[in-house]
């Protein structure tokens, strides 16, 4: 499968439950990232009735999805930048605030050995007030198509799942 089919079966698989923005080939409206997706929740907590309101309660988050023929450890450094600070800068914390969570998943024909190494050692969180507002993190998946090999840091365990149906 190529980089395009695997991120076009990926963004497939985010479309049910996120809202899913693929950039337009050849413009550079969504910076360094082919496509992104958001996923919001809201709920709220009574006590027996609607009159008795206890909490808000929010999450986000925010998914950056990048292409690249060679990824190296510079790269990989740059697209993880990126994507914090573009996540964060999204980020409204509050008393209803609850977390905000930014993702970034890469697909690479090839990842050198160094960067592949380097994803599991990435870790990014930051709290909103001491945690009374709310948190992010950072969580990472990078896609090697010519081998199969993912690699992922301690945060981004969870999206191997999304990756094992390719």
């Amino acid at each position: 499968m190529e980089k395009n089919g695997v991120l076009k079966t990926l963004l497939h698989s985010f479309e049910r439950y996120y809202n899913v923005k693929a950039g337009e080939p050849g413009t550079d409206a969504s910076g360094p990232f082919a496509a992104e997706a958001e996923f919001h929740s809201h709920s709220e907590q009574y006590f027996l009735t609607r009159a008795a309101h206890i909490a808000d309660i929010d999450s986000h988050e925010y998914v950056f999805f990048a292409e690249e023929d060679n990824l190296t450890s510079d790269r990989l450094a740059e697209l993880g930048s990126e994507a914090w600070k573009e996540g964060l800068a999204r980020v409204h914390p509050g008393p209803g605030h609850r977390n905000s969570d930014v993702a970034l998943i890469i697909i690479a024909d090839n990842i050198e050995e160094t960067a592949f190494r380097q994803v599991s050692k990435i870790k990014r969180s930051k709290s909103y007030r001491f945690s009374l507002h709310g948190w992010s993190n950072f969580r990472l998946l990078t896609y090697e198509v010519s081998s199969g090999r993912v690699a992922c840091n301690r945060a981004g365990k969870s999206l191997k799942k999304v990756i094992s149906t390719l």
